[in-house]
């Protein structure tokens, strides 16, 4: 008679258990790398930029770097990211309560997901209590022999500063709390999505936290920078540029709500509300351009150029890149000899390497008169340009000087570098395009003739709502592209240019690389540029989004 063996994991809940832990440890690699290369260093960017960084670590400065590249804006939009992810934590429990439907075991299960996010913020405090230590290891040694036997004895040494010890005690304190109160929860209040209610609590938990610490932030920056105007007899209107700018904003947002909701209405109650809609952004746009300026006054300069560069690249490159990428594609979709041919010649700007084709473009547009932009120009009668060398607007140079500097345009400089990026990046929108329009059906262009559209009317009513899809996908890319773009800039930018060139990742670039490196105050430009870019794939994922036709 077989004897069944009485092990931990032989019952059923047992196995299931056993079956949970082999996909964790198998999942937990992954989750090291992502955490070692994704999240660990933006939150170690967010630490240095909270501080005095140059070489080695300094003084704590709280949002000083973000106020002096934005000015008084920064108070603006740390007091709504803060406010934003207390609302969005409150929203996540409430949702938690919709799903769960009131069932008490599912809502207990808040506790140790509480306790889980109290546990993850110890150990990010005894990680930052001790990163600074250990980072502070040369200056210590400074004017020893060093050796590695001495390095060593240092950095372990680190790990015993009277505030790593309290960090340290108090994050095992927390990690064993949390552990037991999870297993006690998961022994005695048992669900079917235990671990999952565990982790969104968690999730939950470290947002509300989160946005609690950084609204305390915020708002005891802002009382010292108003206590300092004070002293010095000037008044910092903070409270009602966050009001006035955050109703501007609001009422904009709401008119535009308004307006995909109403805009298809042609009774009068559609009228009403298209004239609501007037008003309330006229109100919204008034109350930001009032405020934006003020707000911006003290902002550095050098950071709004490399913004208004940087848009303007993104504003002229991307309708060029995407309109020649579709008529490529269109004219490649015919029935033409040689197609599969030209597919790969457009496409091989977009693989070939920057330093070569950068550098070939670099001697196209050489300001010597002998360079074939030149000649060409000669030949039409157009006087020699500097092309790379030429800081001033396109719209100047043809117009002339009575041009506003607002509407100048893109230097010449700038010109030719959008003119190599929609040169590189249009063969990729073609292949791109080529795949859209391979998945359009013959039959709705069969449909179309018979019901006697032209060739115009096909391409307008059926290719490009068809088309929406990878319109959207390739708007989306090419705007993140445009204002993460650095290579080419940087090998195409000339000294002649000035400052005509600098998007706002080559002041970046600048700074983290000039004699007296400021990592902190870069570190505050990056994540001031990781807000624009999220911010412009929110409003183009709102506003275009919708108008994508999935069939």
């Amino acid at each position: 008679m077989a004897v069944q063996s009485s092990g931990l994991f032989n019952s059923r809940r047992g196995r299931v258990i056993l079956e949970n832990l082999t996909g964790y440890a198998f999942l937990a690699p992954a989750g090291f790398i992502i955490f070692l290369f994704g999240l660990f260093p933006v939150l170690f960017a967010f630490f240095v930029s909270l501080h005095r960084w140059r070489r080695f670590p300094g003084d704590y400065q709280g949002l000083d770097n973000y106020v002096d590249a934005l000015g008084n804006l920064a108070y603006v939009l740390f007091f709504w990211l803060a406010v934003g992810a207390i609302l969005g934590s409150i929203y996540g429990l409430w949702h938690i309560w919709q799903t769960s439907r009131g069932e008490r075991q599912a809502l207990a299960h808040i506790v140790p997901g509480a306790l889980a996010a109290a546990a993850l913020f110890a150990v990010l405090n005894w990680f930052f209590a001790l990163l600074p230590v250990i980072l502070n290891v040369p200056q210590r040694l400074r004017g020893q022999q060093i050796t590695q036997q001495l390095f060593v004895q240092e950095f372990f040494a680190s790990f015993q500063f009277p505030e790593v010890l309290a960090a340290n005690s108090l994050m095992l304190l927390s990690l064993v709390v949390s552990i037991v109160v999870a297993a006690l929860f998961a022994r005695f209040i048992r669900t079917q999505r235990t671990a999952f209610y565990i982790l969104v609590a968690m999730g939950i938990f470290v947002g509300f936290a989160a946005g609690i610490l950084l609204l305390n932030l915020t708002l005891d920056e802002m009382n010292i920078a108003i206590a300092e105007a004070q002293a010095d007899g000037e008044s910092l209107p903070i409270w009602s540029q966050i009001i006035l700018i955050s109703a501007g904003t609001g009422l904009m947002g709401l008119a535009l709500w308004l307006w995909q909701r109403g805009v298809d209405d042609y009774d009068d109650r559609g009228f009403l509300i298209k004239a609501l809609i007037v008003i309330l952004a006229v109100i919204g746009a008034y109350a930001l351009i009032t405020q934006l300026p003020q707000a911006l006054a003290e902002a550095d300069d050098d950071i709004m150029d490399g913004f208004s560069v940087t848009i303007m690249y993104s504003l002229f490159s991307v309708p060029m890149q995407l309109t020649l990428g579709l008529g490529l594609a269109i004219l490649l979709f015919q029935n033409i000899r040689g197609k599969s041919f030209f597919r790969i010649i457009y496409f091989l700007p977009y693989i070939t390497p920057f330093v070569a084709t950068s550098a070939v473009f670099a001697l196209l547009f050489s300001h010597r008169s002998g360079s074939p932009a030149n000649q060409l120009l000669t030949t039409l009668g157009i006087p020699v340009q500097s092309w790379l060398l030429e800081p001033t607007g396109i719209f100047r140079l043809i117009f002339g000087p009575d041009v506003p500097q607002a509407l100048a345009g893109p230097g010449l400089a700038l010109l030719v570098i959008i003119i190599y990026n929609v040169w590189v990046y249009a063969g990729y929108a073609t292949v791109i395009f080529l795949a859209g329009l391979g998945n359009i059906p013959r039959e709705l262009y069969e449909a179309a003739r018979i019901d006697g559209a032209n060739n115009w009317h096909q391409f307008r009513f059926v290719t490009l709502p068809l088309l929406s899809p990878t319109t959207f996908f390739l708007m989306l890319i090419s705007t993140i592209g445009t204002f993460q773009a650095f290579t080419q800039i940087y090998l195409l930018r000339r000294p002649g240019a000035y400052t005509a060139v600098d998007t706002i990742n080559i002041y970046i670039y600048d700074e983290i690389r000039a004699a007296n490196p400021d990592y902190a105050y870069g570190a505050a430009m990056a994540f001031v540029l990781f807000a624009v870019i999220l911010i412009l794939t929110l409003i183009q994922n709102r506003v275009l989004g919708r108008r994508v036709f999935y069939g």
